[in-house]
This record gives structure tokens, sequence and C-alpha cells, in this order.
């Protein structure tokens, strides 16, 4: 795969495509994930769902390796960081890692995680999907 493709699965990750490609709506304040963009994840449709308040934090962007970490905000399920890094392997093939460090700040702590890994798996298939 190499440069090209690492590039082209960043493009999407930092357009908010993962997210969106998941289901979710995503409204930033900017189209592009930067250091400091706020933005909101929106989980459900219409009355029956939750608004997910997010900052960027980081952006990582290293020969190899692309992506962003957010930090939540007041309203946001979940009280922590959520990193999704794009990395070029040795033979050439990309990998997609997402990572969680958090608590549950609304919903119990078993719900939230099961959500957090239903999501996980959403986001890979949105990444995968992305790179064909």
């Amino acid at each position: 795969m190499g440069d090209a493709a690492l590039d082209a699965c960043a493009e999407v990750l930092l357009r908010w495509g993962v997210q969106t490609g998941a289901g979710l709506g995503v409204r930033a304040c900017a189209p592009r994930v930067e250091p400091g963009v706020v933005a909101e994840l929106l989980i459900g449709v219409g009355p029956v769902g939750w608004r997910a308040p997010l900052r960027v934090v980081e952006v990582f962007d290293e020969p190899g390796r692309r992506g962003f970490a957010y930090g939540t905000l007041p309203g946001h399920p979940e009280d922590g960081e959520e990193s999704f890094v794009l990395t070029e392997e040795p033979d050439g093939r990309v990998r997609f890692t997402v990572t969680a460090a958090s608590r549950a700040a609304r919903l119990g702590g078993p719900v939230t995680r099961g959500v957090q890994a239903w999501m996980a798996g959403r986001y890979l298939r949105a990444c995968r999907q992305a790179a064909r």
C-alpha cells in the first residue's frame, strides 16, 4: 500500500470520515481536524440520541503516522480522551488503532464500555471502506 494508502486513509480520517462512516453525525467548527477544533458527535436519531461534545487536543502528522486525539467536553457520555491513529507497517500495510482512556460520565460503566466497543468496530469498518 505504501505512503499513498496512508495519505488517502489519513485524508478521510482527518475530515471526520471515520465518524460519519460509522453512522455518527458530526457538527464541527471546521471541516478538517486541527488542534482546538470543537465538535459534537451526534449518536442516534432525532430525540432518541446523545450529543457527544469534544475538542481535538492533538493531531499526529509524522512520517508513517497520521491521526488525532480528542478530549471529551461536558455533556459527552464519557469523560476522557480517544485517539484515532493510522500507522504504516514495514510491509506497507496501514494499521488503524483506536484507543480510549475514559470513564462513564452519564451512563453506567458496562453500558458505556459496550457502546465504546461497538463504535470501535464501526470505526474500523468505516476505515476499511475508506481505504478501498
